[in-house]
């Protein structure tokens, strides 16, 4: 009874309202969904309505928990992801790696520093979408890594940069090259 309802609502309104889009049954269902899933948190409720309708369904498909949710909100809404970006970290297990690197102990002389600084380095990295082999070369990464630039820096962060490769620093009279050089506009 309900879906036949429902899909004579969306019959209605797209016969008495063509200017308006977006309001099929499915799309009907979809909002029913969305209202269900975020009623009982007004506190995520700034946030949902600060991003667009494709993240949050991204956003409240994907994920398993309110406090998953919430973290996806807030980071949509900092780094300005696209729907793609979000997809890529939800499917990556941004939230979980995040967790758990949170639940590490962090030494002293980093917890007087800037909170910045600690939230801006990850533990682990997810590089996927190199498609590189079981068995490969740090060659292979490195050029893989050139070839992937921004699939790569979205990984690291926001503020991130490329500086170069095989940069030339020099400590003393010796020369040394770093591989990849990379500076961070915040810190």
């Amino acid at each position: 009874m309900g879906q036949s309802i429902v899909k004579e609502l969306s019959e209605f309104i797209i016969t008495t309202e063509p200017e308006i889009k977006g309001l099929s049954d499915k799309n009907l269902w979809r909002m029913k969904q969305f209202y269900e899933t975020y009623k009982d948190f007004p506190k995520l409720s700034p946030l949902v309505r600060e991003i667009s309708w494709s993240h949050n369904m991204v956003i409240f498909s994907r994920c398993k928990t309110q406090e998953e949710r919430e973290f996806y909100l807030q980071i949509t809404k900092q780094e300005h992801c696209t729907k793609r970006e979000l997809e890529r970290q939800i499917s990556a297990s941004l939230f979980e790696r995040s967790m758990v690197k949170n639940s590490v102990k962090t030494s002293p002389v980093l917890k007087e520093m800037d909170s910045k600084i600690i939230n801006t380095f990850k533990d682990t990295y997810i590089f996927d979408f190199l498609n590189l082999p079981d068995l490969h070369s740090e060659n292979d990464l490195q050029k893989g890594l050139i070839k992937q630039m921004k699939d790569f820096i979205l990984e690291l962060g926001k503020d991130f940069l490329f500086v170069g490769e095989e940069y030339n620093v020099q400590v003393g009279s010796s020369d040394f090259y770093i591989d990849l050089l990379f500076y961070h506009r915040g810190l």
